[in-house]
């Protein structure tokens, strides 16, 4: 699997997903699925299409009816409060939000690949959701994520080898170099590992926002750990790398 951006120099092969054709989780079927903004690509044991469209049409309409009626939602760069009995995707977005200082859409490409992967997990046992270089991910398998992080040296040389999670998690990045990530620090791949994509969005982009040079690394990294539900983090910058938590790194073959 691919998580992360691509470098300046390959801007047209992230707006055109073509990373996705180096992408390979054996044993699973994948299938893409597309609505409006969204275009997330799925792996599941069976062709479970159907299923993903359904969810990933209604967290829109949530989202867009919401959004309509509470417009500071969609670009408050700080949390915004809800309401009782916002949607669900909505709610998911305020407390991430919420718990790492940031806007709620910081969040919303992580808690669209959360709401459509828990929903296939009743029919699959193993459930992958990549949605713009963030990861739902769920299933009794080790997997292999590699870390892509622009102009850095390190790009394309390093993965995370993840344990079993049958209960599903989070991997998503943010990034100041490359991609379409909002960032306010310089952090070429700020990842995190959390309980949900929504949080691992969030705190990602918490990550790269306070990552503004290699002595600001070990800060941003003890700031970002002990946020509820983060279970590790890595920044790369440059040719720096740190990492806390619960991070195994692997070198990838060439």
């Amino acid at each position: 699997l691919i998580l992360g951006e691509r470098s300046p120099r390959e801007a047209g092969r992230y707006r055109e997903r073509l990373y996705r054709l180096e992408t390979e989780a054996r044993g699973l079927v994948s299938f893409r699925v597309r609505w409006m903004e969204s275009d997330l690509l799925v792996w599941a044991e069976r062709d479970l299409k159907e299923y993903a469209l359904g969810e990933l049409r209604e967290a829109h309409r949530q989202l867009r009816d919401f959004i309509r009626r509470h417009p500071r939602f969609l670009h408050s760069m700080v949390p915004y409060e809800v309401p009782e009995g916002a949607p669900p995707v909505v709610l998911a977005m305020a407390q991430a939000a919420r718990l790492c200082g940031v806007g709620p859409m910081a969040g919303v490409a992580g808690a669209v690949a959360d709401t459509v992967g828990k929903a296939l997990m009743p029919h699959s046992r193993e459930v992958l959701v990549e949605n713009g270089g963030d990861l739902f991910i769920a299933g009794d398998s080790e997997r292999t994520v590699g870390i892509f992080a622009g102009p850095s040296p390190l790009s394309g040389r390093l993965a995370l080898r993840l344990p079993p999670c049958v209960e599903g998690m989070g991997v998503c990045t943010s990034s100041a170099s490359v991609g379409p990530s909002l960032s306010l620090g310089k952090a070429d791949a700020a990842v995190v590992l959390a309980d949900s994509a929504v949080m691992a969005d969030s705190a990602a982009s918490l990550l790269g926002n306070i990552a503004r040079d290699r002595e600001s690394i070990p800060d941003a990294l003890r700031q970002v750990l002990p946020l509820p539900g983060v279970r590790g983090a890595l920044l790369v910058m440059g040719e720096d790398l740190g990492a806390a938590g619960e991070v195994e790194l692997v070198a990838l073959r060439p």
